[in-house]
């Protein structure tokens, strides 16, 4: 909105100063004199040329006013200094009528430089730093370092219900690569797939529509065209490297990628895992036994949030709901596994316990 405001501004005052230049009867060339309407309209096309050149370039985020002073201020300097450098040249190459000229080329310039200078540092004020010797202001980061969403952690889906509890208060970036992948799982002939990457497409519009949500995507296609032989891992772990921040994924291979790169990952089954109930030996859990295990005379079921419960000695009891006692609790990256017996029975052998816990994983 900002950015739209500044553009208007823009147009009316190079209108009224291009009117202002033409409309002069002493002191402008012959040719400007006999076309004073082609020269204005000529001089307002370079005038919407540079709106349209700044509209190509995308992904500009108006959020910090100093931007446009620091954009106005290098902005003049940088007119200033090639005025004064130009003016030598003008006066030689057209004599006597350099001086309307010279008028042109400076209104112009003092233009366009500042407006280009104010669009670019607004929309790369997140990356630059401003240094003064032994003083340096560099951005300060709203709540925590940005978090690096990648297409696993999207289409998994948990990270919305994450922003939801308003727990997350870290900006959230998205690379266009990731944005990319999702779109093209989108338009995948498989069902499945084409369901997976419209999932995370569907999380994506979800986390944006939350008020309370800070998330932007960011653009990559320098850093890309620099590491073309790059994978889709390794173009995350730059992305987190470059911002200072971290990857929210579930992916297990990223996660052990980045921590061989020193790269902070939250992995979402860490998360998940940490806010699960926690059940230690000797309580007690009532489930369905759904399925009979791997190992001999084992039944298998499954709590309420997808935990698989393995019960010794269940097999006959498959299609029951028996009350299960914990003997022990797998846990990892990967997910959550609870070995138990039938509440009453004989505790199982440790041999047992430890072939069944290697034949589920």
């Amino acid at each position: 909105m900002l950015l739209g405001i500044i553009r208007a501004v823009f147009i009316c005052i190079a209108a009224g100063a291009f009117a202002t230049f033409v409309s002069q009867t002493d002191g402008l060339p012959d040719v400007i004199q006999n076309h004073r309407f082609p020269t204005f309209f000529g001089l307002m096309a370079i005038a919407v040329g540079v709106i349209v050149v700044d509209v190509l370039i995308r992904r500009k985020r108006i959020e910090d006013l100093s931007a446009l002073y620091f954009g106005l201020l290098i902005g003049v300097l940088l007119s200033y200094l090639l005025i004064q450098a130009v003016e030598p040249m003008f006066e030689q190459a057209f004599a006597a009528q350099g001086r309307g000229y010279y008028n042109m080329f400076t209104m112009v310039v003092v233009l366009t430089l500042p407006y280009f200078c104010i669009s670019f540092l607004m929309q790369t004020k997140d990356d630059f730093r401003f240094i003064i010797p032994y003083v340096e202001f560099s951005r300060e980061l709203k709540g925590g370092r940005p978090l690096v969403v990648d297409s696993h952690a999207l289409i998994d889906g948990r990270i919305a219900e994450l922003v939801e509890t308003h727990v997350i208060d870290s900006q959230l970036l998205v690379p266009d690569f990731v944005l990319e992948d999702l779109q093209r799982i989108a338009d995948s002939g498989d069902k499945v797939r084409r369901g997976r990457g419209r999932r995370g497409l569907d999380v994506l519009s979800r986390i944006q529509q939350h008020p309370h949500a800070e998330i932007r995507i960011h653009n990559t296609s320098t850093t890309r065209g620099k590491t073309k032989s790059s994978s889709h891992d390794q173009l995350l772990i730059d992305v987190a490297i470059a911002v200072s921040g971290r990857i929210v994924t579930n992916d297990v291979n990223i996660n052990k990628i980045a921590s061989v790169q020193n790269v902070d990952v939250v992995n979402l089954n860490d998360v998940s895992n940490a806010l699960k109930p926690k059940y230690i030996p000797g309580e007690h859990v009532r489930i369905q036994l759904m399925k009979e295990g791997e190992s001999y005379g084992q039944g298998v079921g499954y709590l309420d949030d997808g935990t698989m419960v393995v019960c010794e000695q269940g097999k006959d009891l498959v299609g029951q709901e028996v009350d299960v006692e914990v003997t022990s609790v797998l846990q990892n990256s990967a997910g959550r596994m609870i070995f138990g017996k039938p509440s009453g029975s004989e505790t199982s052998t440790p041999s047992r316990i430890t072939r069944s816990s290697k034949s589920s994983d």
